[in-house]
């Protein structure tokens, strides 16, 4: 018969499954680490920005926006909409996210003065241009005449479309428009009210534009 070979003692085998066990928390250790390191980079905590006009090593890229009249030098992935960089790299919340397709006009701003869907575009097509959001539009000691028409005029419920509608309503005063309230109705379709306040929307962009 084959002789058997002798076994290893149980205390040899422990000690090379402490070391095993050992070896694979440092590595792990050491990993996490190194994880926190490149996440802290990518935060911006690790190294400076780098020079202005070239993309860094993880895909972002410089943008300044003036936004309500304030210069703003921000690094986004090219991917990132205007509506979000407004709400999550600004934090700008007045612009409100509601279909995310377009439909709903609640994110509406005013880019260069001209009335657009932040959700359509990419914040780096508007490096340097000027960008105006609800809460640039007026403020509570000082609204804007639309702002104080839509209180007057009742022209909300819940609340949610509001700014977009308001945005809308000011940019439509500069806009060539008919004096009956199917002009204003025509120029105001792509936003869209869930409550259905329509009729005191309407009545408080007439009263502005009779006013202004």
């Amino acid at each position: 018969m084959p002789k058997r070979k002798p076994e290893k003692p149980r205390a040899a085998i422990a000690d090379k499954l402490t070391v095993s066990r050992r070896s694979f928390l440092v590595s792990a250790g050491s990993a996490g680490i190194i994880g926190a390191v490149d996440a802290a980079d990518v935060m911006g905590q690790g190294q400076p920005a780098d020079p202005a006009g070239t993309a860094d090593r993880r895909g972002t890229v410089p943008v300044m926006l003036r936004i309500n009249g304030r210069e703003h030098r921000l690094r986004l992935d090219p991917r990132t909409t205007l509506l979000d960089c407004l709400r999550e790299s600004v934090v700008l919340t007045g612009t409100k996210k509601g279909c995310d397709h377009g439909q709903c006009g609640a994110c509406t701003v005013h880019v260069n003065g001209r009335r657009v869907n932040s959700c359509l575009s990419f914040a780096v097509m508007h490096d340097g241009e000027s960008i105006t959001t609800i809460e640039g539009l007026g403020t509570p000691e000082a609204l804007h005449p639309m702002q104080a028409a839509f209180v007057t005029c009742d022209a909300y419920q819940c609340g949610y479309c509001t700014s977009g509608q308001i945005m809308s309503a000011a940019a439509l005063l500069k806009e060539p428009c008919g004096p009956n309230d199917a002009d204003v109705k025509e120029l105001m379709s792509g936003n869209i009210c869930r409550c259905g306040a329509y009729q005191n929307i309407v009545t408080a962009i007439q009263q502005v534009r009779k006013t202004s």
